[in-house]
């Protein structure tokens, strides 16, 4: 999300947070959620000491003149957008992580022949 946010910045547009504002975790202020979405404005000139790390988004907005904490869990993105044209990345709502895979019910068989890899020409 942070190279989104400054590819945004360096294509000089205004980078804009799409956030899930129903997921554990979300501090936003409640007077500015429509639907269960807020859209939060990125900018360096918008918000004061912005953290994007793994887990979290941290800044500090202000919304009508009122200065507030943001806090966002990197699950409740649902974009990094640019105000200007929309260019940027939209991500799937809900838990989508893929489950891992099962483990195989038993060893897989070892190659049959000598062991030795062996190459030949194709033309």
């Amino acid at each position: 999300m942070r190279a989104l946010n400054e590819w945004i910045l360096d294509n000089g547009c205004t980078p804009y947070l799409v956030v899930d504002a129903t997921q554990d975790g979300v501090d936003v202020p409640r007077d500015y959620v429509r639907d269960g979405q807020i859209i939060l404005n990125i900018s360096p000139n918008a918000v004061r000491d912005l953290e994007v790390g793994g887990d979290w988004i941290l800044f500090r907005g202000r919304f009508g003149g009122v200065a507030y904490d943001i806090s966002v869990p990197v699950e409740a993105v649902l974009g990094v957008v640019a105000k200007e044209n929309g260019e940027g990345m939209w991500f799937p709502k809900g838990d989508s992580r893929p489950e891992p895979p099962e483990p195989p019910a038993s060893p897989p068989e070892p190659p049959t022949g000598d062991g030795k890899p062996s190459l030949r020409v194709v033309k």
